[in-house]
């Protein structure tokens, strides 16, 4: 009996500290907020103590937000995060401790940490929430570029090339044909960092030809789910001649048309000139 109730006790003080672990996502640049809360029951600010550091590196300075009796406290906060946090003083009285962190960049890819502490007849801690922030930005519409192709350049080795810009993280680029799906392997793949923190990235892709082309670059950002495509198409050959062959008879049919048209317009000259010297004739016979 002894042992399963302090077994039980055990369990409970597991459970009663417990760290809830949260997963925010944000891009580049925007303001994003690291969740806190505690509505177990109702908290005076005199009392409470709330402590927002940074989780994964105890090295280096730790301390992103402080709070202390209802007053923000920033004489050890971090220089990374100066005029770069704010709490949400209207909800801090419903048990919300959330941070809001303005303007983050990629050093702001942390696991941060949120420990409220409540001073009663002592100090103890009645809550702790680790968010774990990850950054992403968008990447430009993939531009594709194909060879151009003479009609009688089957089998022939072409090269095509795709770009894409400002996006983070590193993206994965995959290259698809599909006539039948298949994943190609990239001829040539370079990822540039620039100073603002974002990724281009170039591929390039070498094939020999085939009578009906169908190509895909594709630029997949694994934190957003997002994934851009462009495509490359090349009609047949003998589509190509039939359409030639189409413009050819267009022309011929057109040049023939304005033949007649000037047959025509010559024909109906020569009767009306012919028309005027009969009328004059009969005139100078009536003389």
């Amino acid at each position: 009996f002894y042992f399963s109730y302090g077994f039980l006790l055990l369990v409970l003080h597991i459970l009663n500290d417990a760290i809830a672990l949260e997963h925010v996502i944000s891009k580049l640049g925007d303001n994003v907020t690291l969740n806190c809360t505690y509505r177990e029951r109702e908290l005076r600010l005199n009392n409470l103590r709330v402590y927002w550091q940074i989780a994964d590196d105890p090295e280096q300075c730790s301390v992103v937000h402080t709070l202390i009796s209802g007053q923000d406290n920033e004489s050890e906060q971090c220089i990374h995060f100066k005029n770069r946090t704010q709490l949400f003083w209207d909800r801090l009285e419903d048990g919300d401790f959330s941070l809001l962190l303005l303007n983050v960049s990629q050093s702001d890819e942390r696991t941060y940490k949120c420990v409220v502490m409540e001073k009663t007849e002592y100090t103890k801690k009645i809550n702790q929430t680790d968010v774990v922030l990850s950054l992403a930005a968008s990447y430009s519409q993939p531009i594709l570029s194909g060879p151009v192709r003479n009609s009688d350049s089957t089998g022939e080795e072409v090269t095509f090339s795709c770009r894409s810009d400002n996006g983070y993280p590193k993206p994965n680029v995959y290259w698809i044909n599909r006539t039948d799906n298949s994943v190609l392997p990239p001829s040539e793949l370079n990822i540039t960092y620039h100073a603002d923190g974002t990724y281009s990235v170039f591929s390039t892709l070498k094939v020999n030809t085939t009578s009906n082309m169908q190509i895909e670059c594709s630029v997949e950002n694994k934190i957003l789910q997002e994934n851009l495509s462009a495509n490359y198409k090349e009609e047949s050959n003998d589509s190509s001649t039939e359409s030639h062959q189409n413009l050819e008879r267009s022309g011929r049919g057109a040049q023939a048309a304005g033949i007649v048209s000037v047959v025509f317009l010559i024909g109906l000259l020569a009767v009306f000139a012919c028309w005027l010297w009969r009328r004059r004739s009969s005139k100078l016979a009536s003389y």
